[in-house]
């Protein structure tokens, strides 16, 4: 693609929804505890477990002095299908009109602390407008991803046309539930090699599955382990904000694992796949048994195999600790990224304030070109450019060269020289499954695990999901597809777990990603894959656009930036089986997103 293009007509969509006073949240995770591993000797060898421990919980039945009563409107004052943000006592709720019903909930998602009252209600539930949440609106629980805790759901009643709604103040006050879990009722485990469930990875689908299966009442042993020297963590966060601390990304605190009785076994690296005999053998020859298994090893970052590989202050960033070590050193210093994808432009976004020079190298004519085309690409390169961020396009490193070992210059294939005293490299992964080659577990020509819809595994009891797996695409007429998103992995998780224990469920999601850069933030819902057409409403110049990608007649995702929560409702159009045609977007009338996703 090429050439010269028109800026397009702008073209307002209205989107109604009942605001309230005017809420500008970051999208910030707030900080979850730290984790301290437990050791323990288990056949000879050291191990870090955590093992359980009773977390006190709010009583299930406040008593009234815990609890505010309050009418907060007419019954007339909302129509079906309208949502409005209510105060009561010190908090705020969520409060539903639908199918002359109404709901009070959560006012908050609890992934980011996006104000739900401007997401998107259809279908009896209410998707969160920043990352695509969904939640049930009759009982509050989380039913599509990101993120692993429900809504509250209060009582309301209605008497002489008010609405009153009740709740207790400590609901209010968290914002957020945790869904009830099985405790692990087996022995001891501390001291034994078997188990019933083992989980190999614990990012967002090692962990949803681990959940999911105490969620059901699965009352056995299960084991989580990780290469990862951390309990699970908001990994996508590292690269939009590389400072964050380990502790302030915990998706759980320890004592959650200690309550619910999911062992952790960190800084374990598994080595062999025994599928006859059902056991795993761990690097320093640490052995377990399992009777259910879930592969979900996540991907390797791809490294540089140029002259001057091995220089000093060349980064990928897979771990807290290497985001925290980049930002450090390139304070006041200059920096060379090299790949212009999503991980390479959030470290650029990030850096630009604090180091004294960012440059960015890619083989595209401009970044995210695969993916959001060439138009969207050159409008964000834009936005970086006037961020004082330089680009050099179509060249990749030809050597990295070092002075008494440390980085000082990055030689490109275009003959240029740039300064650097860091490099990170965003170039790309690969799925981390080397250990399975021999195992009998299916692996493509890739690396990559297929799995079914179920997300099993060519072995019966074997599972797999998150980045390693590929899997069959339900909307895209099931087309076998790897999309290593976080939200996606939630979801495999979960599945995974529904079929160990099985419930026949299968993948449905609609994917949904976002990144934020310079306070911006984009979202993408779909699989983009194979477009052949771009159709864009609004203003690239402005950054307030919506772009549609296509595929012959049919639009097969949207990105959008400034325009919340259209990616929301496209996506819960998706979900709700029905095609969006070309012709539906290129006119810019959107009545079609008005409806209720059916």
């Amino acid at each position: 693609m090429g050439g010269c293009f028109s800026k397009p007509k702008p073209v307002e969509l209205k989107i109604e929804v009942v605001l309230p006073e005017k809420e500008r949240g970051k999208e910030e995770l707030s900080a979850s505890g730290k984790g301290s591993p437990r050791a323990y000797q288990g056949n000879g060898t050291a191990r870090h477990f955590h093992t359980e421990e009773r977390l006190s919980t709010p009583h299930p039945y406040p008593s009234p002095q815990d609890c505010v009563e309050a009418a907060v409107c007419h019954v007339k004052d909302l129509e079906n299908g309208q949502m409005r943000e209510v105060e009561l006592g010190w908090g705020k709720v969520l409060l539903v009109k639908d199918n002359g019903e109404f709901h009070a909930l959560g006012h908050k998602c609890p992934h980011y602390g996006a104000p739900l009252v401007k997401g998107v209600l259809s279908r009896g539930r209410v998707r969160c407008p920043w990352h695509g949440a969904c939640f049930n609106i009759s009982t509050g629980d989380l039913e599509d991803f990101p993120g692993l805790d429900s809504l509250h759901k209060f009582q309301v009643k209605i008497e002489k046309e008010k609405v009153y709604v009740r709740a207790s103040k400590q609901a209010l006050q968290l914002q957020r539930r945790t869904k009830v879990m099985a405790k692990c009722i087996s022995p001891s485990a501390g001291y034994s090699s078997s188990t019933n469930v083992l989980i190999v990875g614990a990012g967002a689908a090692g962990l949803v599955c681990a959940e999911t299966l105490r969620q059901e009442g699965f009352s056995d042993r299960i084991v989580l382990c990780t290469l990862d020297r951390h309990l699970p963590y908001d990994r996508p966060k590292l690269s939009k904000s590389l400072d964050t601390q380990p502790e302030q990304l915990a998706l759980r605190p320890k004592e959650f694992f200690r309550a619910y009785g999911i062992e952790v076994l960190t800084e374990a690296q598994v080595v062999t796949v025994d599928v006859r005999n059902k056991k795993v053998v761990f690097k320093d020859g640490f052995k377990l048994e399992y009777s259910k298994l879930l592969l979900a090893p996540g991907s390797s970052p791809k490294t540089l195999s140029c002259k001057g590989k091995e220089v000093e202050n060349v980064f990928t960033i897979r771990t807290p600790e290497d985001a925290n070590r980049v930002v450090r050193l390139a304070r006041g210093r200059n920096v060379v990224i090299v790949g212009a994808g999503f991980l390479g432009m959030e470290v650029a976004a990030y850096l630009t304030e604090k180091a004294h020079s960012v440059s960015v190298v890619e083989l595209e004519e401009t970044p995210f070109r695969r993916f959001l085309g060439e138009r969207v690409g050159r409008a964000l390169m834009k936005m970086f450019e006037n961020n004082r961020v330089k680009f050099y396009m179509q060249t990749e490193v030809s050597e990295l060269r070092g002075q008494e070992g440390k980085l000082k210059e990055v030689v490109l294939k275009s003959s240029k020289v740039v300064r650097a005293d860091v490099c990170v490299v965003g170039i790309g992964a690969v799925p981390a499954t080397g250990f399975l080659r021999q195992s009998g577990i299916g692996l493509d020509s890739r690396g990559f695990i297929p799995v079914n819809k179920m997300m099993q595994t060519n072995v019966p009891g074997v599972f797999a999901a998150g980045d390693a797996v590929t899997f069959p695409l339900a909307w895209r007429n099931n087309r076998k597809v790897n999309i290593p998103h976080w939200q996606m992995a939630h979801a495999q998780g979960r599945v995974a777990a529904q079929n160990m224990l099985a419930q026949e469920a299968e993948m449905s999601t609609v994917p949904y990603l976002w990144t934020a850069m310079f306070g911006k933030s984009l979202r993408y819902a779909g699989y983009g894959e194979g477009f052949d057409d771009v159709i864009i409403q609004g203003d690239l110049e402005e950054l307030k656009f919506v772009a549609f990608y296509t595929k012959g007649d049919e639009v097969i995702a949207v990105a959008s930036m400034n325009y919340d929560p259209i990616v929301s409702k496209v996506a819960e159009v998706l979900a709700s089986g029905r095609a969006i045609r070309k012709r539906e977007v290129e006119t810019g009338d959107m009545s079609w997103l008005t409806g209720k996703g059916s």
